[in-house]
């Protein structure tokens, strides 16, 4: 997915982004800097207002900071206007929620509609979208009319509009949300073989980490308007920073139990519980009951569970641990020099 290059294909320079209503002011966005490399699929994540419909609005200029700038490449496209920025946007596609399709014009009219505007020939036009029909899946559907189609289907023909004039930079908001499981993991399926067979940069807009968890190389949280935490994807799922991240990360994977599982938990297992960060490792070492046969203590795996992401494995293990109190310390003491080890609860 990702390539490393000096030039971020996305660049967020202290973007502040101010509305007023009435005489009072609010921040959707505050001090975002980020940068998102060429080849990336970039995932923002976060709750109903924070910022991150704005923020990607700013990529073409469709919101404009308030403070600070937005690069596309080298281009400051915040400071663009008139044709120069029409010029620009043409290297950014837009995937919308709700397809913000053309009912009136067939499928194929809607995809070669940004190519005349762009001033695309004939020729030229019919190529492409031949192209692009083949690639969605939709050759058969050319000559059909939105209302024809399901809402799959709509969102394919929205992505191929989009890559129409064969942009550097595909930005995705909300692209799944109105979309049925099955179809979104196509739709995402699709959005992958964009990034790839394309070398089409994505960011994409989300409140649902298993589309980020799907895709996603690398993951932005916002909170009131503010980047909280941003890495690799792998690094946001496995260790979370912010309270925020976890509480996404725990509603998708559900490693950690909540208080109501954790109680039912208590009523039956009385010995000291403690929770086991499991992070891919280079060993087969088995730590674990390693630990309790030279401490002499025994061991129940009450719940939990380990993951796959980027061929790397992660999770959380809540482990009861039964011995002296002396045992038990000395055990939870040796599985810290190999393990993260947060104990969540004392002796019952």
């Amino acid at each position: 997915m990702s390539t490393t290059s000096r030039q971020p294909a996305i660049r967020f320079e202290n973007v502040w982004k101010t509305f007023t209503h009435k005489g009072r002011q609010s921040h959707a966005l505050q001090d975002v800097s980020l940068d998102v490399a060429p080849g990336d699929i970039f995932g923002i994540v976060g709750y109903s207002g924070a910022g991150k419909s704005t923020l990607l609005r700013t990529v073409n200029a469709l919101e404009r900071p308030t403070k600070g700038r937005v690069f596309v490449g080298e281009t400051e496209i915040s400071a663009l206007h008139g044709p120069k920025l029409y010029a620009q946007r043409q290297r950014i596609g837009m995937v919308f929620q709700q397809f913000n399709l053309l009912r009136s014009r067939t499928v194929y009219k809607n995809i070669a509609y940004p190519m005349k505007l762009a001033g695309y020939s004939q020729e030229q036009i019919l190529d492409r979208a031949e192209e692009l029909l083949d690639f969605v899946g939709l050759s058969d559907k050319a000559l059909s009319y939105p209302s024809q189609l399901s809402g799959g289907q709509k969102q394919r023909v929205g992505i191929a509009r989009a890559l129409a004039t064969q942009p550097e930079i595909l930005i995705s908001d909300e692209a799944t949300s109105a979309l049925d499981p099955q179809t979104t993991t196509e739709v995402l399926d699709l959005l992958e073989r964009v990034n790839q067979e394309y070398g089409v940069t994505i960011l994409m807009v989300t409140h649902e980490m298993d589309a980020v968890r799907a895709i996603a190389n690398r993951i932005a949280v916002m909170e009131n308007g503010r980047v909280v935490e941003h890495g690799s994807a792998y690094q946001v799922f496995s260790s979370p920073s912010t309270p925020i991240a976890a509480r996404f990360v725990s509603s998708l994977l559900q490693h950690v139990p909540d208080v109501k599982t954790l109680e039912a938990i208590r009523k039956v297992h009385r010995g000291r519980l403690v929770q086991l960060h499991v992070e891919n490792r280079e060993t087969n070492d088995p730590f674990l009951s390693r630990t309790a046969r030279k401490h002499d203590v025994d061991f129940n795996i009450v719940y939990g569970g380990v993951s796959e992401l980027e061929g790397r494995l992660f999770g959380s293990l809540t482990v009861e641990l039964l011995g002296s109190e002396a045992q038990v310390d000395a055990a939870v003491a040796e599985l810290g020099r190999v393990a993260q080890v947060n104990e969540v609860t004392g002796h019952a």
